[in-house]
């Protein structure tokens, strides 16, 4: 008998769970499950971390729409309880066998491809994500500081460094605000700089680091 991802387990709530139950289930679960906490990680560690993961996000996505969850929910009653699992590989088979279930808005996962668990996290955090991200990774500021410092030596000597590195940190950090969305940064980040993040994050939504 072939497995059926519960993901109501996978967000550890109820089946009656409201919408913001579920938002603030995917919170926790996301920063408890993020693969990049795991800095000193093996291999296996990481992969199965990722797994988890991944799996969360399938079940925020699903669950999260009212339409889409409807739609699960006719499937998940028709199952036996006994082929309900929150093992993640569940859920990878979920998407591959119910591909078109979904179909009708045009996303790339509404058109029967998993949703990118990096972009859900990016999306709900977004409000918390982006200024730890900005204060973490603003090196197009120093970039700009750097070129444009340069460039005010060359031509002024010791006013014009300070006055170019000055003008080119604005127009650096005016790119790190707007060039790049917070999810493209965050994966750009260093893994100690992500971890320290997820360690933010965690205080702000759980109250503790993990």
């Amino acid at each position: 008998m072939s497995t059926f991802p519960d993901y109501y387990q996978l967000l550890n709530i109820q089946k009656t769970a409201t919408q913001d139950d579920i938002r603030q289930a995917y919170k926790r679960e996301s920063l408890r499950t993020h693969p990049d906490r795991l800095a000193n990680a093996s291999p296996a560690e990481k992969k199965r971390a990722t797994e988890r993961f991944q799996a969360v996000a399938d079940a925020y996505y699903v669950l999260s729409d009212t339409k889409r969850r409807k739609e699960y929910d006719l499937l998940y009653a028709s199952r036996p309880s006994t082929s309900r699992t929150n093992d993640p590989n569940s859920s990878s088979s979920f998407f591959s066998q119910f591909a078109g279930m979904f179909a009708g808005t045009g996303t790339p996962a509404d058109q029967g491809e998993r949703p990118d668990a990096e972009g859900v996290f990016a999306d709900v955090f977004e409000e918390l994500l982006r200024p730890e991200v900005e204060r973490h990774a603003p090196w197009w500021s120093y970039f700009g500081a750097v070129c444009g410092g340069g460039i005010g030596f060359i031509v002024a000597n010791l006013p014009g460094l300070m006055l170019g590195a000055y003008a080119g940190n604005r127009l650096g950090a005016v790119r790190d605000a707007k060039g790049k969305s917070v999810a493209a940064v965050f994966s750009q980040l260093g893994g100690s700089q992500k971890a320290e993040i997820l360690r933010a994050l965690a205080m702000k939504v759980l109250g503790s680091a993990l």
